[in-house]
Parts: C-alpha cells; structure tokens; sequence
C-alpha cells in the first residue's frame, strides 16, 4: 500500500527541552520581546500613516517592513510561547505545512523589501537630484507590491514540494516552529530531489537580492568617498548603515541555515539562528532604523503632544 501523509496526523514539537529548568523565564522574556516588537513595529506604521513629514519612499518602506516583521513573529512566537509552557507541543500536519508556508512567505518578502529598502538609498546618494522624480508614488507602491506578490508566489513551490512529502514516524520535531530541515528529516521519502529543487528555488529569494545589496552598496560607498566634504560624508554613510547591518545579519542567518546542506548541522546551532532573523531583526529594527532618526521622534513627539 502507498504512504502518505495521513500515516502521521501530527508533529510533536519538542520547542527547547535542554532549558526546561528555565522555561518560567524564558517565557517571559520572550514574551516581553514579541510585546516589544508588536508595539515597536506598530508605532512605526502608525507614524508613517499619521505624520504629514514622513511621506517620503524611504518611510514608506520602512512602515512595510514593519508589517512583515509583525507577521513573520506573530506566525512563529505565539506557538513558540505555547511550547515553552506545555514542553511537548502537537501541531496537526497541515497547520505545520500552513507555518512553514507563512513563514517562508514572510522571509522572502523581507528579503525583497529590504533589496528595494537597498535600491531606494542607492538612487538618493548617487541620483539625489533625480531621486524624487525617480521614486515617485507609482514606482513605489509597485516595488512595495510585487515585493509582497513575488513573496507569497515563490514560496508555494518549496511549499508544495514539501507537502509532497511522506510522513511515516517518528513525528518529534526537535525544533520550536515546523521548519524545512526537520520536515527533511523526518520524511521516509527521497528528499534528495526536493532537497535540491529548494536550494535551487531559494536562488532567486536569498542570492540574487543579497547580491543586488551588495553591488549597490559598493556603488553607495563608491559615491561616498566623491564626496569632498567629512560630514557630508558621514550624512550620506549614516543613512545607510542601520539598513547594512540588517542586510549583514539577516542575509547571513538565511544562508548559514538554508543554502547550506543540512546534514552535520547542529539543531541548538539551528534555533539560535533561527531566533536572530525571527525575533532579534524584528527587535532592532524599531530602534536602528526608527529611534535613532530625528524626524520619527519629532513626529512622535508631536503625535503625543496632540493627543
């Protein structure tokens, strides 16, 4: 008789066991954290939608980013939390699948909103007189909508190639959210083929937009240094290093854990990866593209003084 899926009903989501002694404050911290994101990220939106002097493309997308950064972590950290306290988690197969699905969604569409954040600072420094007339309202909301489109799109193909899979037992993910590399592991079928078709897949998502970051920050740089004076220089370099660090942190994770093969990976090595590009990116953007910029706090401030 052929396998399938309906040979497992469900996955056991074992989350972090090596720390259930700590799992009270683990909890907590984590939940402070999501809280943080959810209002760090929602303020921002908010402002960009209120305040009449963040009209600008860079604001724009920055307020997108946010929303992304508040689907990937509400997609992940809510259950994330449910197993801390429960220790031993069921998740049914196809809502496993429908998370591994929204959560590869929310990656490739930061991925590619962080490329146009990228192609947005490279027309301001080496085209400013032309910048607004480049950037204007219509290729804006086209960038930010393709972005979402093309994320949701490409990801049904590792989606469907991962659903294709048979599912026999054992059904422990050693892991806190349904990931590719324990849906590999677990399978009884050939994953070689889908293995491969994935990493193939990932090219066009993780690849292709890191280098288009790349080549644009070198011609950024390349601007930079023309400039004659010092803090013009350190004006133009300043506005785009909060956005480089991101890319360094978060291109760097997405590779390590996806374009590398997962055999002799480390599952604690893999959680904390996952951890810096689910929680800690979303943390700090708030703050390393947001508090540290005058014009959101006076926005803020004028914001809260009107109210």
């Amino acid at each position: 008789m052929q396998k399938n899926q309906s040979s497992v009903l469900y996955f056991q989501l074992l989350g972090f066991q090596n720390a259930q002694s700590l799992k009270i404050p683990l909890f907590c911290f984590f939940l402070i954290i999501y809280i943080i994101i959810l209002l760090g990220n929602f303020l921002i939106m908010v402002l960009v939608l209120l305040s009449q002097k963040l009209r600008s493309p860079m604001y724009f997308f920055l307020s997108h980013l946010s929303l992304c950064d508040v689907f990937c972590t509400t997609n992940i950290i809510p259950n994330m939390l449910h197993i801390l306290l429960l220790e031993v988690v069921p998740m049914p197969v196809a809502e496993c699948l429908l998370q591994f699905y929204l959560f590869g969604c929310s990656t490739s569409t930061e991925s590619l909103l962080l490329t146009v954040m990228s192609y947005d600072r490279y027309l301001a420094i080496c085209y400013p007189l032309h910048y607004l007339s480049i950037m204007g309202a219509h290729l804006r909301l086209h960038l930010v909508a393709w972005s979402w489109l093309l994320g949701f799109c490409l990801t049904l193909i590792p989606g469907l190639l991962v659903s294709t899979l048979e599912f026999c037992g054992p059904n422990t993910i050693d892991h806190f959210f349904c990931d590719l590399a324990p849906f590999l592991k677990l399978s009884c079928s050939d994953v070689y083929m889908v293995e491969t078709e994935i990493i193939v897949c990932s090219i066009p998502i993780i690849l292709f937009p890191f280098f288009f970051i790349m080549m644009t920050y070198v011609n950024i740089f390349l601007t930079i240094l023309k400039i004659p004076s010092k803090a013009g220089r350190q004006k133009a370099f300043s506005t785009c290093s909060s956005h480089l660090i991101v890319v360094c942190t978060y291109y760097g994770t997405l590779i390590i854990v996806y374009m590398v093969p997962t055999k002799g990976h480390f599952t604690g090595i893999n959680k904390v990866l996952s951890l810096l590009y689910i929680i800690v990116t979303p943390f700090f953007n708030p703050i390393i593209y947001s508090l540290r910029n005058k014009e959101l706090q006076v926005a803020m401030r004028k914001i809260v003084c009107n109210m």
